[in-house]
């Protein structure tokens, strides 16, 4: 078994807002194709949390894949009870509708949020639970992603945990890419 940990910025972060926003159909492109290669690859797990932005856009992605792939299996993991209820209705019906179609939905914590410390277990749950990471992060680009890239670094000074990190320059090219297939007229989805 091996089960990949996705994470990364939210969508705020990346100033993306709404389906149809360009960045958007990049990041989820970027994404199809990391999948795809990992699962191919071996990969059978996609655990990732339920965040508003690069997590829930993997989950998309990846319940997209299993039609192809059916050998993939996705969870949600979420840090606390009642993740997500402050969210307004449409994000609150967004995520439910991603719960109900994933393989596996649970919190580390049942308490309802209390204190960074359920952050901290969560984090180190995905990483006692997963095999590799990957984090739509750059280094030079500040966001909550940053907590997961400490958090990573430090358990990587212990146990070999591949990361591979989705950087602003992978983004760019990837959007290069993209847009020379629609270009092209060969840009599928």
């Amino acid at each position: 078994m091996s089960r990949l940990w996705l994470t990364g910025y939210r969508s705020y972060e990346l100033g993306v807002f709404g389906n149809q926003d360009p960045k958007l159909l990049v990041i989820k492109d970027t994404l199809k194709k990391l999948l795809i290669n990992k699962i191919e690859n071996g990969t059978d797990w996609l655990i990732t949390g339920g965040q508003l932005g690069v997590e829930q856009w993997a989950v998309e992605v990846g319940l997209s894949l299993k039609p192809d792939y059916p050998e993939i299996k996705i969870a949600i993991m979420t840090p606390f009870a009642d993740f997500g209820g402050n969210w307004n209705e449409d994000n609150q019906g967004h995520y439910a509708q991603l719960a109900s179609q994933v393989d596996f939905h649970q919190s580390v914590s049942e308490q309802p949020y209390h204190g960074p410390q359920q952050l901290r277990n969560y984090q180190e749950f995905m990483l006692t639970h997963t095999d590799e990471a990957v984090m739509v992060y750059d280094l030079e680009v500040e966001g909550k992603p940053k907590y997961d890239y400490q958090a990573t670094h430090r358990y990587q000074e212990q146990h070999a945990y591949p990361l591979t990190l989705i950087d602003m320059d992978w983004l760019q090219e990837s959007a290069n890419e993209y847009q020379e297939n629609l270009n092209n007229g060969s840009q599928i989805d």
